[in-house]
């Protein structure tokens, strides 16, 4: 999947949480939000993609996930947070090289030649990863290596990057080709900007291969770094992206602008982002891996950025006038975008209740956040009764018609977006802080599916509110439009 990801230290956000957040960029996937309680997660598992059969272990956790509602293809599960509080984003997918590709072939499924011949099943992917991951793990570190042991037992048929956090740590996860695999914790006050690209741009190999207090990776990386002659870096210093991402003419229109863009908005002072001096450019190869945000962050940050059409800059689509790069790069916000989800893990509120996943569904640009509270038995049906047709009974359809509509109308309709974003992110605020202090006050953590009830219902009402606006405003600028003052 073409994602973006974006996760934040504990220092690094307004009220010392941690986040982790993705675009889920499929092919116009219809998803969901559910709740997968224990006796619902299967004792062995087979993927829908590779064939590969994965016997689980027991006793595993509820949780939450964005699985696709056609089943044809698989989960997807794509993001949760689970009842033990850790969250989980996967995956992003992300670029490698000739190089190590050769070294570590993918895993990919061997369908039989012939008759009577067995096929070869292959590795595990984005299909499988939080079903195999996010119901036994409980902490983010616990998370890599998890994962870490299914990639080597079992490999993978693609390039990922995968995001785990808890109350306390965030840990960004990348694949090295089939096998292989480094992962390291996110410093708290830093903010990590993943455009599709391996991401990684320094690595404490001493401390992986010593205390591994925040570097974790294979055993052998080491040998296969120096057996393979993959490191491209000079002087000594151990860049990853070097040695095991791209560097291509197709990164410079897809991945690297969207580095740029979110970058410029974290930290507009520190660097120069525009004109003949500018330290980075939207076509830079060494646009950090991760800031330290001029100021914190907070998930109306991480929408805007996860939203971004590059606006306030000559490349974005729905500008007026021709500037000479309008739409020159691959916006943040497209429109193929299935589910949107940021984790969110409040370390100061009690147990129960630290997980919120503030969601969203089609197109980031154009439509709404909505925080729920995670550890419940259940989601409400506007986010988890989504069906394969078009209705206005859920979250998911009227997401993506809302976006449809204002796109192609989008100076008439643009207002009315923004209005509708800021009230569905007021008004899930208010109830999430009206919620907090009743479950705190009375231990009554029951009430966070009352409080989700309220949430949903309050999402429909916007929604529909601004699909009213926004289907007046376009039905305006139709092409056929006429009056007889007209003549």
């Amino acid at each position: 999947m073409s994602c973006t990801t974006v996760l934040a230290g504990c220092k690094a956000t307004n009220d010392g949480s941690t986040m982790i957040a993705r675009t889920d960029d499929g092919h116009f996937d219809v998803k969901k939000l559910t709740v997968v309680p224990p006796k619902q997660q299967k004792k062995k598992y087979k993927s829908v993609i590779s064939h590969v059969e994965i016997e689980l272990p027991d006793a595993p956790l509820s949780y939450t996930a964005s699985p696709s509602v056609d089943p044809k293809n698989g989960v997807w599960a794509a993001t949760g947070i689970n009842a033990a509080g850790v969250g989980m984003t996967a995956t992003e997918t992300i670029t490698s090289n000739p190089r190590v590709l050769s070294a570590d072939p993918l895993v990919e499924l061997k369908k039989a030649q012939k008759r009577g011949k067995k096929e070869t099943p292959g590795g595990i992917g984005e299909e499988d990863i939080v079903v195999l991951v996010l119901p036994y793990i409980r902490t983010a570190r616990e998370g890599v290596l998890r994962l870490a042991s299914l990639l080597e037992q079992y490999g993978t048929y693609e390039s990922n990057g995968i995001a785990f956090n808890d109350e306390k740590e965030v840990w960004w996860m990348e694949t090295i080709g089939g096998h292989h695999w480094m992962a390291r914790r996110v410093p708290d006050d830093r903010v990590v900007i993943m455009p599709n690209q391996f991401g990684m741009d320094a690595f404490d190999l001493d401390d992986a291969f010593g205390k591994r207090k925040a570097h974790l990776c294979s055993a052998d990386l080491r040998e296969f770094i120096c057996e393979h002659k993959l490191d491209c870096n000079q002087n000594g210093a151990f860049n990853p992206r070097a040695v095991f991402g791209s560097r291509s003419d197709q990164d410079h229109v897809y991945n690297t602008p969207r580095a740029w863009f979110m970058g410029r908005y974290l930290c507009p002072r520190a660097y120069r982002w525009d004109g003949p001096d500018a330290d980075f450019t939207p076509e830079s190869d060494d646009i950090p891996w991760s800031f330290v945000p001029e100021r914190k962050v907070a998930v109306e940050d991480i929408k805007y950025m996860l939203s971004s059409n590059y606006q306030g800059t000559p490349y974005n689509p729905y500008l007026n006038h021709d500037s000479g790069a309008r739409g020159k790069y691959r916006s943040i916000g497209i429109n193929r975008t299935g589910v949107t989800s940021v984790c969110q893990i409040r370390p100061e509120l009690p147990e129960p209740i630290r997980g919120v996943e503030w969601i969203c569904f089609a197109s980031t640009t154009f439509d709404a956040l909505l925080p729920v509270y995670t550890n419940v038995e259940k989601m409400p049906e506007y986010l988890s009764k989504v069906t394969l047709d078009c209705s206005t009974e859920n979250f998911y359809w009227s997401s993506a018609l809302l976006g449809a509509l204002a796109d192609h109308s989008y100076n008439e309709c643009i207002q009315f977006i923004y209005r509708y974003q800021a009230a569905v992110m007021t008004c899930g605020r208010q109830i999430l802080l009206e919620y907090d202090r009743k479950m705190a006050e009375s231990g009554d953590f029951t009430l966070s599916a009352a409080a989700n009830e309220a949430l949903a219902r309050m999402a429909k009402e916007e929604t529909v509110k601004a699909l009213n606006q926004v289907l007046r405003a376009a039905s305006e600028t139709m092409k056929n439009g006429y009056n007889r003052a007209d003549n």
